[in-house]
């Protein structure tokens, strides 16, 4: 199949998402629900290992933007991948909290590596 852009793709990707969380108003807030706890639940991840790597220096710094720059790209796909046209308070949530779970994946890796 050829696609003229992303979002062609994307739209094909999502649109059975779609039709399953208009089917009824469950469906929809388990989708809103879920996308709420894993947005806390990775705002929670960051900021315990910021908290766990430490006081603002010349080595944590470079971590921190490194992690911050992993949330940027995580934006960045996610903005490319999501649909624009519908649903976008949902996907909204996701996009903002896989960003925060890619930073704190990056801090969780940076941990283990200077720390164990």
């Amino acid at each position: 199949m050829k696609y003229k852009s992303i979002s062609d793709f994307s739209n094909e990707i999502f649109s059975p998402l779609k039709s399953w969380a208009e089917q009824s108003p469950g469906n929809w807030n388990i989708l809103l629900g879920v996308s709420g706890l894993l947005l806390i639940g990775s705002m929670i991840f960051v900021y315990v290992f910021y908290k766990m790597i430490g006081q603002d220096d010349e080595r944590t710094n470079k971590i921190f933007l490194k992690s911050s720059y992993c949330m940027l790209w995580a934006i960045i796909l996610c903005d490319m991948i999501f649909p624009k046209d519908y649903m976008w308070n949902i996907f909204f949530l996701y996009k903002y909290s896989l960003a925060f779970l890619a930073g704190g994946i990056y801090l969780a890796v940076q941990y283990k590596k200077d720390f164990s």
